[in-house]
């Protein structure tokens, strides 16, 4: 069989892990998250909006992507965020992968200096230390893609982020998935509309998935593919899901799109 894009990117990764662990020690991680001051709470925001009967848009930073290529040349992730947080979006996506979608965990830390928002580190996490290395850059919540672990490891990933006070968006794209999913009680879900294995985008997936989840405690979100403020409105009234990461559709059109109106 061919290798598929999770499995290159997941290939890539085990390596960038490898050096980091030469190059940082976790007394060090550790010691580095206890002097920062900036941490939000990524899951209680969302959760307070649902409370309010309020959308939440997490909005993505990023400068690429396998699907897209280079979404944005002249690359500045702090000068984004500043945009996202006029336009009152309620959390932040950071890209931190380095090979495939040209990011790196600086841009979380640069970010979160500037701004008071919760930022979620959208990257591959495949090793626990991971976990602590993301904290040590500011983030506030991580994501644990079910369809690139074994499920022993997403448990380890899990109760990691737990210990260090981190939310947890656990991301499913199949009915399978969603199940698993359920298991995770304090994590946020997310359906992703794009396989990751084919990059194909299908909004249907979050319709066909979300009836499995509705008894879920935490916040459902809704992820990728969405490009209109008419698609969000018709995936809530579809759904009820209240929570959407958005990236290329906004970042395409940073400073007059529509989809800012729904907040």
């Amino acid at each position: 069989m061919p290798e598929n894009t999770l499995d290159k990117i997941i290939k890539q990764k085990i390596k960038k892990i490898d050096l980091f662990k030469k190059s940082i020690s976790l007394k060090l991680l550790i010691e580095k998250i206890d002097e920062n001051r900036s941490f939000i709470n990524f899951k209680e925001k969302i959760q307070n909006n649902i409370n309010d009967r309020k959308i939440s848009i997490i909005a993505e930073i990023k400068k690429a992507s396998p699907s897209a290529g280079i979404i944005i040349k002249e690359y500045n992730p702090v000068e984004i965020a500043e945009i996202y947080y006029k336009k009152k979006v309620t959390c932040l996506s950071i890209l931190t992968e380095e090979d495939f979608f040209l990011g790196n965990l600086i841009h979380v830390s640069k970010v979160k200096e500037k701004i008071n928002l919760p930022v979620l580190c959208k990257d591959f996490f495949i090793d626990k230390f991971q976990v602590p290395l993301a904290k040590s850059y500011g983030a506030d919540a991580i994501l644990i893609i079910l369809a690139g672990v074994s499920d022993e490891l997403a448990f380890e990933l899990y109760e990691e982020a737990l210990k260090f006070d981190m939310s947890i968006i656990v991301e499913v794209h199949t009915v399978q998935e969603a199940k698993k999913a359920l298991n995770f009680k304090e994590a946020l879900i997310g359906i992703n509309n794009r396989n990751l294995k084919t990059l194909k985008t299908d909004i249907n997936t979050t319709y066909d998935i979300h009836d499995i989840l509705i008894n879920h405690s935490g916040p459902l979100i809704s992820e990728s593919g969405i490009k209109t403020k008419e698609e969000l409105l018709e995936l809530k009234n579809g759904t009820n899901i209240k929570t959407f990461l958005i990236g290329e559709s906004l970042l395409k059109n940073l400073n007059n799109n529509s989809i800012f109106s729904v907040l």
